[in-house]
């Protein structure tokens, strides 16, 4: 195969798989994305690492679990200690550029304005950059979507424009050089400005209503009930989901990328190019809105597109279940370079080769909290989840148990964490998740994730749990730990304490 030397990851913000047409719904326009599916891989369950954008993101550009790169909710950044690929990739001869979004700082919705080590700063450019442009008025327009309906409204204002140039700019000035070029969209998300037509575009549009928007979460976690709230009581028969302004930007966005894209073909045509979201939006399924602490596919899973010249197949789908935590040791392969093993992916190169080989086995998901600066979506919720193409299982650690069959059940409406029927493969994944919890470190695990109502024969609660102890193995960039006993350079990361 042959080595990336020029990269392309190109992300926008809750956008659900469902948004793009080539995904099946033809009422959405998405030209240019589609036309980028038709020249590459469509993967048909990509599922985000969290879905919550800080979390996501700094999964997905880590390639370590929320639980174990610091930001395991909105407004809490990445350890000190843990390397972004854009550091990865600096250290070993790339320029690496990102531009856009970034939500890792540990700071507000908009950043700190200030580039990370591993990012050219030239080029950096988060969304307190683009305020910062903006006079007091203009912020203040910036962040209502009714903007965009005033007379001369136009794209220049809005941030997808400005971020768009500047990536056309670092293409122009270096599409011969080894690049990662990150162009991080925060549209469609609110307020989802817009210019003509696009502002328009959805106005009379209804988004087909799923038949989870009927579910009365019987049987469902309480937190779940919580957040529905009045919802559970209104007439879903005559709901309608009309959002013209967020509908209209996700077509807004797609001609922002179609401007990349014609850029990239210019000056990068043999550029691998990598197209994703961090999560989508509820839209009233299980009357709930917003995103939060569940694993319902309306949030976890996202589009996910590659084109690579001359290894993806054109026109391709791969239908098993992918991980956004597998792209970070994709990209470093691709590159060329050795995956650490301090990464908690897997590459799928294979599958870019050949989309109908097997990804993984099983992925996982997990929650922990919205967000820390202000109370709201339900507070600490912590959940992981394992989906193993079929079967999906949520432990919710403080109220009650999911177990769905989305090969008879895609809407999620029958949870069956007590069917005797479903208990071996219900158990089976528990244990997989149990599994992974340990071996990732992660550190809310213990005795309590094993210990559910319906897991019978599931071990004692003890002090100890697996009596294990398990060092990190990020030797890239530190020294190796040394033992709490000896004092001395571990011999063996994982061994009984």
């Amino acid at each position: 195969m042959k080595t990336a030397k020029r990269i392309l990851l190109i992300m926008t913000d809750t956008q659900r798989w469902d948004m793009l047409s080539c995904y099946g719904n033809s009422d959405m326009q998405t030209p240019h994305l589609d036309r980028l599916a038709s020249e590459g891989i469509r993967f048909e369950r990509a599922y985000t690492c969290q879905p919550v954008c800080g979390p996501a993101r700094g999964a997905l550009f880590t390639g370590l679990w929320p639980h174990n790169n610091g930001s395991w909710a909105n407004n809490m950044p990445l350890g000190a200690n843990v390397k972004t690929i854009g550091q990865r990739l600096r250290d070993n001869g790339l320029r690496a550029a990102y531009i856009g979004k970034w939500h890792l700082d540990g700071s507000d919705y908009f950043g700190l304005g200030r580039c990370p080590d591993g990012w050219d700063p030239g080029y950096w450019y988060d969304m307190r950059n683009y305020l910062e442009e903006l006079s007091t008025q203009d912020r203040l327009r910036s962040r209502r979507f009714e903007t965009c309906l005033e007379p001369g409204f136009s794209a220049d204002f809005t941030y997808a424009h400005r971020c768009s140039n500047r990536a056309i700019r670092f293409l122009q000035n270096h599409g011969n050089d080894d690049f990662l070029l990150v162009v991080s969209y925060d549209e469609p998300h609110g307020p989802s400005l817009c210019p003509a037509p696009y502002n328009t575009m959805y106005n009379g549009y209804e988004f087909p209503k799923r038949r989870n928007v009927w579910d009365t979460l019987e049987n469902k976690p309480e937190h779940q009930r919580v957040w529905a709230g009045k919802a559970l009581g209104t007439n879903k028969d005559e709901m309608k989901i009309h959002q013209p302004a967020f509908l209209g930007c996700n077509s807004f966005v797609d001609s922002e990328i179609g401007k990349l894209m014609e850029a990239v073909n210019q000056y990068a045509p043999d550029s691998l190019v990598i197209y994703t979201s961090d999560h989508g939006d509820v839209l009233g399924s299980h009357s709930i809105t917003n995103k939060g602490p569940a694993m319902y596919d309306e949030i976890t899973r996202i589009p996910l597109i590659v084109r690579w010249p001359q290894v993806t197949p054109p026109h391709t789908i791969c239908p098993h279940a992918v991980s956004h935590i597998d792209l970070v040791p994709t990209i470093m392969d691709a590159a060329g370079l050795s995956v650490p093993k301090s990464l908690e992916g897997r590459s799928m190169l294979d599958v870019f080769q050949n989309p109908s080989a097997p990804a993984n086995q099983t992925i996982f998901m997990e929650f922990g909290r919205y967000e820390t600066d202000h109370d709201g979506f339900g507070g600490f919720q912590p959940i992981r989840a394992a989906f193993d193409g079929r079967y999906k299982l949520v432990i919710n650690l403080l109220s009650s148990d999911e177990l769905y069959d989305l090969q008879t059940d895609p809407d999620e409406m029958t949870n069956l964490i007590d069917s005797p029927a479903h208990a071996p493969a219900r158990d089976a994944l528990h244990d997989s998740l149990l599994g992974w919890m340990n071996t990732t470190r992660d550190p809310f695990r213990g005795y309590h994730w094993e210990r559910r109502p319906w897991r019978s024969g599931a071990s004692a609660a003890t002090w100890a749990y697996t009596g294990m102890t398990r060092q990190r193995e990020n030797e890239e960039y530190e020294p190796r730990q040394l033992d709490y006993d000896t004092g001395l350079e571990m011999d063996t990361a994982v061994r009984k304490k």
